[in-house]
């Protein structure tokens, strides 16, 4: 077997598309960074080469998320170079397109400071993206050319609908909060409808979040003060105690098409940043330490105040650790009945 797997030598067909992804994880929600291979991706703005991929280049997001190259969870980032910042970043997922992605600016602060994709100097290097969101300005710290801890200030964050109740089919009415971290969530307390925030209930979680975004969704308008394109409700974050003493709570996050984020979830916590500010049960500068379902943990700390639109709103930063694992080549064989992925959730 040794002698066999020494000798080979196989190549792809030219005729092949073949993309290269950089594989990383922050607190196990991981991500997929394309590093080679995309077609040219038009457009000035990150939102117009977002809109480019969403309209011509769909399948190279189906096929590399989806089976049988990723999976349901699976979760992407396209990163190119930037007129105002060091790189433009866009999110894939199971279902579309993200609009920010606090577990994303973690791992591809390590990813580009690490592998030199853009170089900086001394030991608390910053570097700033543009989301579909707005601008992030994260920092991390280096400490033998490692990136041991990264935190980003996010765009301005704030409480959109507080103490609403909606009916929801198979459960009954809920009570829930509406905030925007860079995504719009739905946050329920997760005694309220009777969710262990484990893995004990992995799969109800899926089944209850997706059905209260949905009933939101139908009951309520949700509108970004600006963009059209930022005005949907993202996903579904359920809230309880947290499993350690020494950290405020926990939270599980289910999102575009009933995916589980493995994080703490980073404009999730900045979402919470914003809402517990607004009730009073958070003050600048204050810290939480908010766990995953994985106990992987996100601190966020609602650095000041500020207006967005019509919004009192608090510019949060998050906190986080990230790992590179793997470095892969992706094919697309032309004659592959299933190149552009399928899913099962």
């Amino acid at each position: 077997m040794q002698t066999q797997l020494h000798n080979f030598h196989w190549e792809a067909p030219a005729r092949w598309l073949k993309i290269e992804t950089i594989d990383m994880h922050t607190g196990g929600e991981p991500l997929r960074v394309f590093i080679s291979g995309l077609p040219a991706v038009k457009g000035e703005t990150v939102l117009e080469k977002r809109r480019y991929f969403k309209e011509h280049l769909d399948y190279i997001r189906t096929g590399i998320m989806w089976e049988p190259r990723g999976h349901a969870d699976m979760y992407g980032a396209v990163i190119s170079a930037s007129a105002d910042a060091d790189l433009d970043v866009f999110f894939l997922h199971n279902e579309g397109y993200s609009t920010m992605c606090g577990h994303a600016m973690i791992a591809l602060t390590k990813l580009v400071l690490e592998t030199g994709i853009i170089k900086k100097e001394g030991n608390h290097p910053e570097l700033i993206f543009n989301v579909p969101a707005g601008k992030i300005y994260a920092r991390a710290i280096i400490d033998n050319g490692n990136v041991k801890d990264v935190s980003f200030r996010n765009v301005p964050s704030f409480l959109y609908l507080a103490d609403q109740e909606v009916m929801v089919p198979g459960i009954g009415n809920v009570t829930f909060d509406v905030a925007y971290g860079g995504a719009f969530y739905a946050f329920v307390d997760a005694d309220s409808v009777r969710l262990h925030l484990d893995a004990s209930h992995y799969n109800q979680l899926i089944d209850y979040g997706r059905r209260i975004k949905q009933a939101v969704m139908n009951n309520f308008t949700i509108r970004h003060p600006f963009e059209e394109d930022l005005s949907f409700l993202y996903g579904t974050i359920f809230t309880g105690k947290a499993h350690k003493k020494e950290h405020h709570s926990r939270n599980v996050c289910i999102f575009a098409e009933g995916e589980v984020d493995r994080s703490a979830t980073g404009s999730g916590v900045s979402a919470r940043a914003a809402l517990h500010y607004a009730k009073g049960e958070l003050k600048l500068n204050e810290t939480i330490i908010i766990e995953s379902i994985t106990g992987s943990t996100m601190g966020v700390t609602a650095r000041e105040q500020t207006s967005f639109g019509d919004y009192n709103a608090v510019i949060p930063q998050v906190s986080g650790t990230a790992s590179i694992t793997g470095r892969h080549t992706f094919y697309f064989d032309p004659e592959d009945p299933f190149k552009e992925g399928f899913i099962f959730r």
